[in-house]
Order: C-alpha cells, then structure tokens, then sequence
C-alpha cells in the first residue's frame, strides 16, 4: 500500500501545522498551503491522494477552488472543512464536486475517517448533471426537468430531491435526510421530513413520467424511476 499524498488547504496557524503533523505521525505525505494561489498550483503540479480544504482562506474560497479543479478534469477526492454549519453550505460544497465535510471543531480521528472512506473511493469523475429515469437535476443551475419540462421545486424541497436523486435506489432515514438538508441541531417540528416529501411528490405527480418517492414502513424513504404506487 503506497504512502497517501495530501494537499492541506488550511490558514489557521495553530490548526494547519497541528493537522500537518497528526497525519504525518499516522504515515501520510502532507503538503501544507495556507492560501488559494499556493494551494491552485501545488494541486496542479502535483498528483494527490485527497484534497482537504479549508473553505475560508483570506485570498479565496475552498469551494470556488474545488470547482475549478473540477472543471479542469481533475477528481481527486476532497475533503471541505468548514467553521459554517448551515444547509447552503453543504449543498453548494457537493454542487461543487466535493465528496465530504467537517466541520470545525473536529476530533482528529473523525478527519481520518473521513479522509480514509473518500480516499478509498479513489478519482472517480462523475457527471455533473444527476438524472434517474426521466428526471434530470443540473446541480450549478438548481435546475430540475421530467421529459425536458420545467420542474418548480423551492429551496428545502430542492436539497431534498437533490439528496434522494444522488443516492436513487438506496433507503434513506429520516435522520440521515434531517442531517443533510436541515442543520444537526434541528429543533422544529418533528414531521418536517415528512411534510416537504408530501409537497415534493406532489409536485412530481403532475409529471407521469417523473420518479417516485416511496415510503419504505419504519425505514424511511427512496427515490426510484419507475411507475409505483403514489
């Protein structure tokens, strides 16, 4: 097993050199940058194993950084650290291209755990357009088509469907959906999940050939592409 390379995107002076030395001590190569310029050409001269940025650096954004290198063909897996803990966030960060998030404060072995599941995904490009059946999601544009039409689906639905629509197939909690499209600490109404699925199927059912979202008893949710009972 080969030495895993990290670019360290990171302009905390106290956190970036404690982090640079925790996974060096766990047998990782690491590459520290404290700012986008340096961080744009070492990510550019460089091969690496996983990318973890900072979203907040004084010269730029981690996220803007992670799409340009997305945009340029290059898929190495990226980890986001991130002080913001809000939806928007964490939407834009996979619109981007990211894989994965932390936010700070951090145990540094969740950071290793995270950084080991996406490493082990390795480089994969994927497409920028999500589509399961008839459906088709353009992520940049927060765009949502059945057969080429128009679909109009409001903020907290769209990260809904955006969610379900990445993971189609695959049953989602109402957990897992509260952690993704609502903050952690989430203190509303406890059929929120519920409610916004209600409004996004309904407006789904005026589209006959759009995906349906099941309701799996005592499990939770999916998207899947063909005609089921709605």
């Amino acid at each position: 097993m080969h030495c895993m390379r990290v670019l360290l995107l990171e302009d905390d002076r106290r956190l970036g050199p404690l982090v640079s030395r925790g996974l060096r001590a766990e047998g990782y190569a690491v590459d520290p940058a404290t700012s986008i310029e340096d961080a744009r050409w070492l990510a550019h001269e460089n091969d690496y194993d996983v990318l973890v940025f900072d979203i907040v650096v004084p010269d730029g954004d981690g996220l803007d950084l992670c799409a340009e290198l997305r945009a340029a063909g290059n898929w190495t897996p990226c980890l986001l650290l991130t002080a913001r803990n809000a939806v928007a966030d964490r939407v834009r960060g996979l619109d981007v291209g990211a894989d994965d998030y932390l936010v700070k404060p951090f145990a540094f072995e969740e950071l290793l755990a995270r950084m080991r599941s996406i490493g082990r995904r390795g480089p994969v490009p994927r497409p920028t357009v999500i589509e399961v059946g008839h459906l088709r999601i353009d992520p940049a544009g927060h765009e949502v088509t059945v057969d080429g039409h128009h679909v109009d689906v409001p903020g907290r639905e769209y990260a809904l469907l955006e969610l379900l629509a990445r993971r189609a197939g695959t049953v989602l909690d109402r957990g897992t959906i509260l952690e993704h499209v609502w903050d952690w600490a989430y203190e509303g109404a406890s059929n929120v999940v519920d409610v916004h699925v209600h409004g996004l199927r309904a407006r789904l059912a005026a589209h006959p050939n759009a995906p349906v979202i099941d309701t799996i008893r005592g499990a939770g949710y999916v998207l899947r592409p063909g005609s089921a009972v709605r």
